[in-house]
């Protein structure tokens, strides 16, 4: 379970890479809105994962003896 709780780290590191993406580029023709819209995702399943992953510690430890 130990890999679970690294990758939502990856998550947020790839919210920040997409957010400099998109601002770095903000000014091309075509606005970057699908950097955007991918480290907005990103970021929410940093703190989706995050959410449960507490969950679930706290329900494993709460249903042993």
């Amino acid at each position: 379970m130990g890999y679970l709780n690294f990758t939502k780290y990856l998550y947020l590191f790839a919210a920040l890479f997409f957010a400099v993406d998109a601002a770095t580029h903000w000014q091309d023709n075509p606005k970057p809105w699908i950097s955007v819209g991918i480290a907005l995702v990103s970021l929410f399943l940093y703190f989706f994962r995050n959410h449960f992953g507490k969950k679930f510690k706290n329900r494993q430890n709460s249903s042993q003896p």
